[in-house]
């Protein structure tokens, strides 16, 4: 249920569970960090997930079994923002619960008009990750992030996008291709060069 092709040295993963909204099982957050942690070599990775949904978060009978508070998501997370390719997430849709992890840790976030973000970790009664709400508080402010955690606030894209949440918004049929677009440079460009300048925008 997770996809991964390799070209040229760029790395496009898909969680591939439209069936049950992108839900991430156990064995499919121990493969996404297995592949994060394997691309120590790619020169770009896009992230993305297939049908209209990118991820509903975790599957509710493994959340309930433990898998909510299991330490995969923040290995995932950490893995992802560790690498030293640019990372892009094309979020092909709605985007909930510790999934937002992932895509926080990665360089760029891009989405179609109709996803929406939400993290009810309150209302469920788990804490979220924990360089989560740290990340999210970089990206938009304490404030904001507390609309999200806090308050229990679905956002739009477009309020994401006004929120420095997402770096663009773009049709389903552009999604892709723009984040293709997003990582060409970096794929062409010498490795260590590509890797200097991201030290220094960090």
């Amino acid at each position: 249920m997770i996809d991964l092709t390799q070209e040229g040295g760029l790395w496009t993963v898909t969680i591939n569970n439209p069936g049950k909204a992108n839900a991430l099982t156990g064995a499919m957050l121990t493969e996404l960090t297995e592949i994060a942690e394997a691309a120590t070599g790619a020169r770009a990775l896009i992230l993305t997930g297939a049908g209209k949904v990118f991820s509903a978060g975790a599957d509710l009978d493994e959340a309930r079994a433990g898998l909510a508070t299991s330490d995969v998501w923040e290995r995932l997370s950490g893995a992802i923002a560790a690498l030293p390719c640019l990372t892009v997430a094309a979020l092909n849709g709605t985007l909930a619960g510790g999934a937002n992890g992932m895509v926080l840790a990665c360089d760029l976030r891009i989405a179609v008009p109709s996803a929406k973000f939400f993290y009810p970790v309150m209302k469920l009664g788990f804490l979220p990750q924990p360089s989560d709400p740290e990340r999210m508080s970089a990206l938009i402010g304490p404030a904001r992030a507390k609309l999200i955690l806090m308050a229990g606030q679905k956002i739009t894209a477009q309020e994401a996008y006004a929120f420095g949440l997402v770096d663009r918004v773009v049709e389903p049929e552009d999604l892709i291709p723009t984040a293709r677009q997003l990582v060409a440079d970096s794929v062409g460009a010498d490795p260590e060069i590509a890797t200097g300048i991201a030290g220094l925008c960090a």
